[in-house]
C-alpha cells in the first residue's frame, strides 16, 4: 500500500507486534514509546496514521492528540484500556478520527485502518469543488480551506466533511445516523454521539455564539442542518 503509520505505544511487545503485522501489509511505520516522542515524528513527517495509546509517559495520548491537530489533520486512531464512554468521546472531543478498546484483535486494528487510509486518500484527490460563500463564511472545497471573513478557521479533516455535506445541501437535515454514514462511513464502529461532538466543536469554531448558530442548526428529534 506505501503508506506511512505512526505507532505510540509504551509497551514494547504491543508495538513489536502491531509493527509487523503492518509491515506484512507493505506499510512503513515508525515507533515512538512516549508522547513528546511521539510529537517529534508527528512534527517532522506527514503520516498516513497515528496509531496513539492514550496512556503514555510524558504526555498522555489526549494531549499528544491535541497538539498534532494544532498543524495537522493527519487521521489519528487512539488506543484504550478502558472502555467507558466518556473516555471514548473526550478521544473524540480531542480531535481523534476514532478509537480502538484494548486487548483487541490485531486483524480489526488492520481492518479499520485501512477503512479510514481508504476515505483520506478519496478525501485528498482533487475534487474541483467550488467555493461556498454563505455572509463571512467562505467554504473553499478544492483547498478544504475555510473562512470567516479573512480570518482562516483551523478545522480537522471530520469538522470539514462535516461542515462541507451540510453546506452543499442547504436546509436539508440530516439525521446523526445519516451524518455518521455518510462522513465516517457505513463500515465506522463508533455511534451517533460522535457526531454530536464534532457539531459542537465544529459551532465553536465558526458560530460568533454557539448557542445561537447562525450556519449549522439542530432541528430537534430529527438532526442537523445548514441555513441558507
Amino acid at each position: 500500500m506505501g503508506k506511512r503509520i505512526l505507532v505510540v505505544d509504551d509497551e514494547k511487545l504491543i508495538v513489536k507486534g502491531i509493527r509487523f503485522s503492518l509491515e506484512q501489509e507493505g506499510m512503513e511505520v515508525d515507533c515512538a514509546y512516549d508522547g513528546e516522542e511521539a510529537l517529534e515524528y508527528a512534527k517532522t513527517c506527514e503520516y498516513d496514521l497515528v496509531l496513539l495509546d492514550v496512556m503514555l509517559p510524558k504526555l498522555d495520548g489526549f494531549q499528544v492528540c491535541q497538539q498534532i491537530r494544532e498543524f495537522s489533520d493527519m487521521p489519528v486512531v487512539m488506543l484504550t484500556a478502558k472502555s467507558e464512554d466518556m473516555d471514548k468521546i473526550l478521544g473524540l472531543e480531542y480531535g481523534a478520527d476514532d478509537y480502538i478498546t484494548k486487548p483487541f484483535n490485531i486483524l480489526e486494528v488492520k481492518a479499520r485502518i485501512k477503512a479510514i487510509m481508504r476515505r483520506t486518500s478519496k478525501r485528498k484527490e482533487p475534487s474541483g469543488g467550488p467555493v461556498l460563500v454563505k455572509g463571512s463564511l467562505k467554504i473553499d472545497c478544492e483547498s478544504r480551506r475555510v473562512f470567516i471573513g479573512e480570518r482562516e478557521i483551523n478545522l480537522t479533516a471530520k469538522e470539514f466533511d462535516v461542515l462541507e455535506l451540510l453546506a452543499m445541501n442547504p436546509n436539508k437535515v440530516y439525521s446523526r445516523e445519516n451524518l455518521l454514514n455518510l462522513v465516517w462511513g457505513y463500515d465506522y464502529p463508533g455511534d451517533a454521539r460522535t457526531v454530536d461532538v464534532h457539531i459542537r466543536r465544529l459551532r465553536e469554531k465558526i458560530e460568533m455564539n454557539p448557542s445561537e448558530p447562525k450556519y449549522v442548526h439542530t432541528k430537534w428529534g430529527v438532526g442537523y442542518y445548514f441555513q441558507d
